[in-house]
């Protein structure tokens, strides 16, 4: 195939994965929507439960005898609906199609210009979205997190989106300083980390807007717990990313560190991160204010992905947008 029919092929196949990602955010949605309530236990388990006896209660034979409320309470089963776990389930088949579609157009991307395929604003988004699908996916492997699926979907399919109708470039060669193996080393371990921290601030949202008592979202405590080891895992990566760049630098432009904003705010984001895992570590941080600080790293690293490239001139003013 000619390097135009893989650029066509590459749109193709962005667009697909847009389109999967929707229809998977619904089924997600059903699911979350119609499924089995759960207590939160994260205060449940803060608080002593006190043992109340009820007057009264109907026993196997009929008769009367004293049962705990939390008992009786728990005897009450949550209905959920028979369809819910079904359209989960295809939500997940339909997530591992559109990460597909979404590898299989920056494979061809890549092919079509023949260099890494992120050289510019648009590559980046997709990449990150593929990366936090990955992320979100690889996670499900393990452990059960399609509550988040509807919140990861809506995220990735909007990002992709936003890349399709303001970032696009015309597949092509790059500026002379991203012309460089370094692209290869420094920008795909940013992604990777992005990818992650992307997931952690899903659950940190969902963390957030989930209400007291019985939810469809898991308790607080999961959710918390979903973010920090998202962040153990980038953290490390995201520290390498910086110095990587600092390297780069030095080889393009004959300095590590120059004061751009890019650079600026890698660092910042870095400092937030830091600041919550530190906190978290030494000072025993959890619940609430612990991931009000993640969610304002969160906000670093999306004002230096994005805001950075579009609003600010710098030498990693990348992003080709009129």
């Amino acid at each position: 195939m000619s390097a135009e029919q893989l650029a066509e092929l590459s749109d193709f196949f962005v667009v697909a994965a847009v389109l999967l990602y929707v229809f998977a955010m619904v089924g997600f949605a059903i699911e979350l929507a119609f499924g089995r309530s759960r207590p939160n236990k994260a205060e449940a388990a803060v608080e002593t439960p006190v043992e109340v006896k009820l007057p009264v209660a109907v026993g196997a034979a009929g008769g009367a005898s004293d049962v705990p409320a939390a008992a009786a309470s728990e005897q009450v089963p949550v209905k959920a609906s028979p369809g819910a776990a079904r359209a989960g389930t295809v939500a997940l088949a339909l997530a591992w199609l559109g990460w597909a579609a979404n590898f299989g157009a920056i494979v061809t991307r890549g092919l079509s210009a023949d260099r890494w395929p992120w050289g510019n604003m648009y590559e980046f988004v997709v990449a990150i979205c593929f990366a936090a699908v990955t992320a979100f996916l690889g996670t499900q492997l393990r452990h059960n997190v399609r509550f988040m699926g509807a919140f990861v979907m809506l995220t990735t399919a909007l990002g992709l989106g936003l890349a399709v109708k303001f970032f696009y470039t015309v597949a092509g060669p790059v500026m002379p300083a991203l012309n460089s193996y370094w692209i290869a080393i420094h920008v795909t371990a940013a992604i990777i980390s992005s990818g992650l921290l992307t997931i952690a601030g899903v659950s940190g949202v969902l963390y957030l807007v989930r209400g007291d008592g019985m939810s469809r979202l898991p308790s607080r405590a999961d959710l918390e717990r979903v973010a920090h080891r998202a962040i153990v895992f980038a953290f490390p990566l995201w520290t390498f990313a910086v110095i990587a760049g600092a390297l780069w630098a030095d080889r393009a432009w004959g300095r590590y560190w120059g004061w751009d904003p890019k650079e600026v705010w890698s660092f910042i984001t870095w400092v937030a991160y830091a600041a919550y895992l530190h906190a978290r570590a030494t000072a025993g941080w959890r619940g609430r204010a612990a991931t009000i600080v993640q969610l304002m790293a969160f906000g670093c690293l999306m004002f230096n992905l994005v805001g950075v490239n579009i609003f600010i001139e710098g030498l990693h003013s990348y992003a080709d947008v009129d």
